[in-house]
């Protein structure tokens, strides 16, 4: 009887075992809030390099979500370690985060982005197979639409007029995953279109935490907010907002961006995992609202909600930048099941509270 109760006893620990997912930049924005919607079902590897993030955040991510995260300080492009870490784990999926992704230090570093970028995920696809792990999520982004007209579609043509070697990065990597998959039936790979992510998680306890000067609006409407509206001084740079352009055929003249909440799209990579399973070969999805908001409303939204001052100043168009960029999200609600639920309020709350928990970062 004790051996029957023993047996019946490990096979309800076995059947409990949450598979394995490998997170590579887990320790950034969209990563740490990804980690926080995947702890209830999966257990995480994390790696990640920490070029421009911090293992502060995975330590905040293990506290919200009261258990563990493995986590290795590890760069892709070190070949032997991350076959140690597959040999070890034996993961039944990754979601591919990691990559450098600043916009303009992609112009100025080219063969830095390209050498990075692409052979990174080479690497890990060659380990990925090694040890038969075939379910892949990519982190895309919506700069491989180029300057096609909004609303944006994944049947659209991509590739075409990708101003920066980020997004062609991007680009690249997401014929390469649809090349594999044509090769090697047993893959199944899906590519998250990203749009603008924004907000922080509710806690404050994790949010957007750039090294630099940030290269995206919310993160510099963050460092404006905390100069003028506190004690803390972060730089003479951060006095005003710079507004790139305010002659456009837009509502307020402004340029229009589709922005999302960073828990939604965290949510987003939920339902692809749980959907993969069920997609062979290619797939690719939007993650975006598909409301496109204008540069000026968000900062009168930020400053309303919050009852704070952004000063900023009108300044000409900056080259490169499109007019409008909002996708159409119906076929990753018809598929994916997944929708949008955080409101342009949600985002400019969330992003302050954690600003004012963290006005010079972790």
């Amino acid at each position: 009887m004790f051996f029957f109760n023993l047996s019946i006893k490990l096979i309800l620990i076995e059947m409990s075992t949450k598979p394995t997912i490998i997170i590579t930049g887990g320790a950034g924005f969209i990563g740490s809030h990804t980690c926080i919607e995947l702890a209830n079902d999966f257990e995480l590897i994390v790696i990640d390099n920490l070029y421009n993030s911090s293992q502060q955040s995975i330590d905040k991510v293990q506290k919200l979500i009261n258990q563990k995260i493995i986590f290795y300080q590890e760069d892709l492009l070190n070949l032997n370690k991350i076959d140690s870490i597959f040999e070890k784990h034996q993961p039944e999926a990754v979601i591919h985060f990691a990559g450098l992704k600043a916009v303009g230090e992609s112009i100025q570093k080219p063969l830095f982005y390209y050498q990075n970028n692409l052979n990174s995920t080479l690497s890990l696809l060659e380990v990925m197979k090694k040890y038969q792990c075939y379910n892949l999520i990519f982190s895309s982004s919506a700069t491989v639409y180029g300057s096609q007209q909004s609303p944006l579609r994944e049947d659209m043509d991509i590739g075409q007029g990708v101003t920066n070697p980020y997004g062609q990065t991007k680009f690249m990597i997401e014929i390469i995953l649809k090349d594999v998959c044509i090769s090697d039936s047993r893959w199944r790979i899906i590519s998250l279109r990203y749009f603008n992510p924004v907000g922080a998680h509710p806690s404050g306890l994790i949010g957007e935490n750039p090294n630099d000067i940030p290269n995206n609006l919310m993160p510099f409407i963050l460092k404006v907010a905390i100069n003028n509206n506190t004690s803390v001084h972060l730089g003479d740079q951060f006095n005003q907002l710079k507004i790139f352009g305010s002659d456009y055929s837009t509502q307020d003249g402004t340029c229009e961006r589709d922005f999302i909440h960073v828990v939604d799209l965290a949510k987003g990579h939920l339902a692809a995992l749980q959907k993969i399973d069920q997609l062979s070969g290619y797939h690719v999805f939007n993650l975006g609202t598909g409301k496109p908001i204008s540069v000026l409303e968000m900062v009168k939204t930020f400053e309303r909600v919050n009852q704070v001052l952004v000063p900023y100043q009108l300044s000409d168009r900056r080259p490169g930048d499109l007019e409008v960029c909002f996708c159409d999200p119906q076929h990753t609600k018809d598929i994916l099941k997944w929708e949008t639920e955080k409101r342009l309020e949600d985002m400019c709350l969330d992003a302050w509270k954690f600003q004012k928990l963290n006005p010079r970062g972790f």
